[in-house]
């Protein structure tokens, strides 16, 4: 008994691990800073960013920081609190857990997107060719 719950369980473990993946491979190909990284530090440096834009990032990078402190904390909820007893509800939330995953992704580009476009020319033809050399593709600036 004990081996046939487990065996079932576990086809539905990868399914959910499928839906992970398939979701780190669809983002893996945007050009992200992440300056919320613990080497987020190198951007300053690498893109040899001035008093303002400095400033800039600390800020940027202190709010995605609390959201994504709040992403992952519904994450976690999600998980501990999501039916898990059958096949549907598993399915359930790894569609769950992937849309969670995709908004910490699409948070994470919005705040390098804002500092990408705080960029002057040089500092953005920069971030291009280390993309291009990465076979990502870079963020477009948006100047507001």
């Amino acid at each position: 008994m004990f081996f046939k719950i487990f065996k079932m369980n576990y086809k539905y473990l990868l399914l959910l691990l499928f839906f992970g993946l398939l979701s780190i491979q669809a983002n893996a190909q945007v050009c992200i800073l992440a300056i919320g990284s613990e080497n987020s530090a190198n951007i300053i440096d690498v893109f040899q960013l001035n008093e303002d834009q400095k400033s800039a990032f600390e800020i940027f990078k202190n709010e995605l920081k609390t959201e994504l402190d709040i992403q992952q904390k519904q994450i976690k909820e999600l998980l501990e609190n999501h039916p898990q007893s059958n096949p549907d509800e598993l399915i359930v939330l790894a569609k769950k857990h992937k849309a969670l995953e995709e908004n910490m992704f699409e948070t994470t580009i919005k705040y390098d997107q804002k500092l990408i476009s705080l960029f002057n020319e040089k500092q953005y033809e920069r971030y291009v060719l280390l993309c291009e050399t990465a076979n990502r593709t870079p963020i477009l600036i948006v100047k507001e």
